[in-house]
């Protein structure tokens, strides 16, 4: 941080921890970001924007700014933003930035470029506002100056008959239902509720949702979830959670919310939809037990293949049976896949139930990559790599497990990408943090499958009949990160390749 803050207009006597202190006690989040290193990495932020954003400096340091639009890429300012940085301009834009938990919040945002003594610029500072607040008075005032505004009789003439149509469709759909009102008391059911949890609709309605039965609804997370719906328009999906219900027994569920509707406009009211997952979990479980009995004994002959094969080799190398060697060569390195997703099978496994264990040694980065880069080239002899950036960083990991990450990544783009391309892996130093990045040319991601591509046994669909896999490697990789203290994710569009990056501190944090 100190080299860019001695660059600041007429502070340059300035002492920089000086400065520092004046970031982290100003009210407004600050984020210094990196010109001269590829997608304008985030290299310092003060504490009110980890305040603002929920996010910790360990997962945003390294980011490109762009991962605070989450999904909402498609926003004018955005392109003002990159036309700006593009231009080495200063820019001042509103712009919709998403917190960590998802909820929406409004940024006035000033960017201003930082050059250095020939006029290049170097670096971007970014300062940003939450105007949430003031947006949502505006919005509450001009919502309530049109609703004096309308004729009573027209107004509950509409109501009656979206409440008719909302009524029928309600009633249709086999999830389960409520409409929940402002003060969380049901307003109404589908008969699918009732009938799934065994509760007449008459014993049910005015009551509030955590008052139901024996307080099973009565959740800390759940309520603070569905208190946030209505004030901000901030609806939430997939909140799981399992229990014990009166006449049905044990469930797993999952609940999605939303405010509703009602002719373009917000109403106070929640739609509450409730799925039960308890079969499909089930599944899973097999599924999951079945892998681990299946990949335990699958190691034993699996050894015994290995050896045979190396034995055979000895004997083919010896009578220089070059035909047989190329032969064996090739079932070796079959075995060794196999091997490897065996591994990972069992890793996954580990992880679930926390019985990995890690050993932290400082490594060299540029050892690491190119040890992984040479496991990787017999299988890929088609492709070209290329490693740029700063590799002569040492940090503190446990080697064979970071090279289990970049092996894997660097596989996952063999797999991905066409014959011939190249692969390139990036190394950023940034301030207290090493980011590492794999970039290929392949088909890339969509967009909505970014945050469940670390989840364990996800795949996507477009890859899952084209690529062989279970869907483990990245699974494994998210574990290994984080216990890294660390923030991996993918940068991808379809049909546009990706990159995967992953930042980790150079020193184990606390240590």
């Amino acid at each position: 941080m100190e080299n860019f803050l001695i660059n600041l207009g007429g502070l340059s006597n300035t002492d920089p921890r000086l400065l520092a202190a004046a970031l982290n006690a100003s009210s407004n989040g600050v984020v210094i970001t990196d010109h001269r290193q590829p997608d304008e990495p985030i290299i310092y932020c003060n504490d009110a924007f980890e305040k603002i954003t929920g996010y910790k400096r360990s997962s945003i340091i390294g980011h490109n700014c762009r991962f605070m639009q989450g999904d909402d890429r498609d926003q004018e300012a955005r392109k003002r933003i990159r036309e700006a940085i593009r231009n080495g301009e200063h820019c001042q834009v509103l712009i919709r930035n998403y917190r960590n938990n998802g909820k929406l919040i409004w940024n006035e945002l000033m960017i201003s470029p930082i050059r250095d003594e020939s006029g290049a610029v170097t670096n971007f500072i970014g300062i940003q506002n939450d105007v949430s607040n003031r947006l949502d008075a505006a919005q509450k005032l001009e919502v309530e100056r049109d609703e004096l505004d309308e004729q009573f009789r027209l107004r509950t003439k509409s109501l009656e008959e979206n409440e008719g149509y909302l009524q029928g469709i309600v009633e249709t759909i086999r999830e389960s239902l409520l409409i929940l009102d402002s003060e969380l008391k049901i307003i109404d059911a589908n008969q699918n509720f009732c009938t799934f949890f065994k509760q007449k609709k008459a014993e049910i309605i005015g009551k509030e949702l955590f008052s139901l039965n024996e307080g099973q609804w009565n959740l800390p997370e759940l309520k603070e979830l569905l208190i946030n719906v209505l004030p901000h328009n901030n609806p939430f999906e997939g909140f799981e959670f399992e229990e014990v219900f009166p006449n049905i027994g044990k469930k797993i569920l999952v609940l999605n919310a939303r405010q509703m509707r009602l002719r373009g406009r917000f109403q106070e009211r929640i739609l509450l939809a409730i799925e039960d997952i308890t079969e499909r979990k089930v599944l899973e479980y097999r599924k999951e037990d079945f892998i681990n009995i299946a990949s335990h004994e699958m190691k034993t002959p699996l050894t015994s293949i290995k050896g045979n094969l190396q034995m055979l080799q000895k004997i083919a190398n010896t009578k220089n049976d070059m035909v047989h060697m190329k032969r064996l060569e090739t079932a070796t390195r079959s075995v060794q896949r196999l091997e490897n997703l065996i591994y990972d099978l069992l890793d996954a496994s580990k992880m679930q139930s926390g019985k990995v264990s890690f050993n932290f040694e400082k490594c060299g980065v540029s050892q690491l990559i190119l040890e992984s880069v040479e496991v990787i080239k017999p299988d890929a002899p088609d492709h070209q790599f290329s490693l740029t950036g700063n590799l002569d960083q040492i940090i503190e990991v446990d080697i064979g497990r970071l090279e289990q990450v970049v092996i894997n990544l660097l596989s996952n783009a063999v797999k991905y990408s066409p014959k011939n391309s190249e692969i390139n892996v990036h190394v950023s130093s940034i301030p207290g943090f090493c980011k590492i990045s794999v970039k290929d040319i392949g088909f890339g991601i969509k967009t909505q499958d970014h945050k469940r591509i670390f989840e364990r046994f996800f795949r996507a669909e477009d890859t899952t009949e084209k690529f062989p896999g279970v869907g483990v490697g990245l699974y494994v990789c998210d574990y290994i990160i984080k216990e890294h203290q660390g923030s991996i994710w993918v940068d991808s569009e379809s049909g546009h390749g990706s990159t995967f990056s992953f930042t980790i501190p150079i020193k184990r944090l606390g240590k």
